[in-house]
């Protein structure tokens, strides 16, 4: 089986899966098929039984830090709240009935600027393995109005894929749902893991792509600019159309002539009639996260003088870097495909 490295490379002869030292299982968990499918790819791991994943995941005094070197993986059943309404710091793309689903809480990259440090008090990671609870709930949301659903909302999907296997149960589930439009973003170099199958045209696939500079500076742990584009390439090749999401949008030395190679080598890369549309967003950040973030680790993120609108904190001249970004977009695109805030 070809598995998937830290980077989020899909090599055969790189190991995600022995990351995971322990497996905290939940007792009623066990026999799930999807539990029972990570288990068996995880042979070396200690596992540990135990009653309910807040046990674990939500104790106080947790060290998010010391815990992100060496991750445990809990798996667990989600008992309510399966979807929620979509955040208001996030973009719709003009779609009322905004939703999100978080079948994975936490991420294997380490991206500085994450707002999930100022979520969660483990740095672990939970895989919600009950994910037929999760489609009654949507097709019950969907019976008699349409919805927009982000399902990489609290996670990469697609990087833990070739553990998981949840974007390609979501993927076939949406192929019955013609009410819903079925978002999956992610950063990784994982398209091989579903490449074989057939994308419905309700299910969108989305990569964010970063300049090298941010990456190399805030993203740690996630694949290279090349091999995000490597992969997307791959999916258009496809006939997919893609959505480029450019987010978050981060102040750093020599800011425009950054960004303005980056468009440069994105449109130069990607064809532009397999492009469905385009987000961007400046870095923000609730004001609430951002403070808890802060107390838990010491990162330049917030560098840059900053300021507080309506609760969220951003950069003090987030209006300057979305409309430089905005007038870059359009020297490739048409405007009603780029949606920035």
């Amino acid at each position: 089986m070809r598995e998937v490295d830290i980077s989020g490379r899909c090599l055969k002869d790189l190991k995600l899966f022995s990351r995971f030292s322990h497996v905290y299982v939940e007792e009623d968990a066990i026999k799930h098929p999807v539990a029972m499918d990570i288990l068996n790819k995880l042979p070396n791991a200690r596992l540990i039984k135990i009653k309910n994943y807040k046990d674990v995941f939500n104790r106080a005094s947790q060290d998010f830090e010391a815990q992100k070197r060496s991750q445990k993986l809990i798996l667990a059943k989600k008992r309510a709240d399966f979807i929620y309404k979509g955040s208001r710091l996030c973009e719709d793309f003009g779609n009322k009935n905004f939703y999100y689903a978080s079948n994975i809480l936490n991420c294997i990259y380490d991206c500085d600027y994450c707002y999930l440090q100022g979520m969660y008090t483990s740095a672990n990671i939970v895989v919600f393995v009950n994910i037929e609870d999760f489609f009654d709930e949507v097709s019950a949301l969907t019976k008699d109005q349409s919805a927009y659903l982000s399902i990489s909302y609290d996670s990469d999907l697609l990087a833990l894929e070739r553990l998981t296997g949840l974007a390609r149960r979501w993927i076939e589930y949406a192929k019955s749902n013609s009410n819903l439009l079925m978002e999956i973003k992610t950063k990784s170099g994982c398209y091989s893991a579903i490449s074989d199958m057939d994308i419905p045209k309700n299910v969108i696939l989305a990569w964010t792509l970063s300049p090298d500079e941010v990456i190399s500076r805030y993203e740690k742990l996630t694949p290279a600019l090349d091999i995000r584009l490597n992969n997307v390439q791959k999916a258009v090749s496809k006939g997919l159309k893609v959505r480029l999401s450019f987010e978050p949008i981060m102040m750093i030395e020599g800011f425009e002539t950054v960004y303005a190679n980056f468009f440069k080598k994105i449109f130069e890369s990607i064809p532009l009639e397999n492009i469905r549309d385009i987000n961007a967003g400046v870095f923000r950040m609730s004001e609430t996260q951002a403070k808890r973030f802060n107390k838990k680790r010491k990162y330049d993120v917030f560098c840059y003088p900053t300021v507080k609108i309506d609760g969220v904190v951003t950069y003090k001249n987030h209006e300057y870097m979305k409309n430089f970004v905005y007038n870059e977009l359009l020297k490739y695109m048409s405007g009603e495909k780029v949606f920035v805030n």
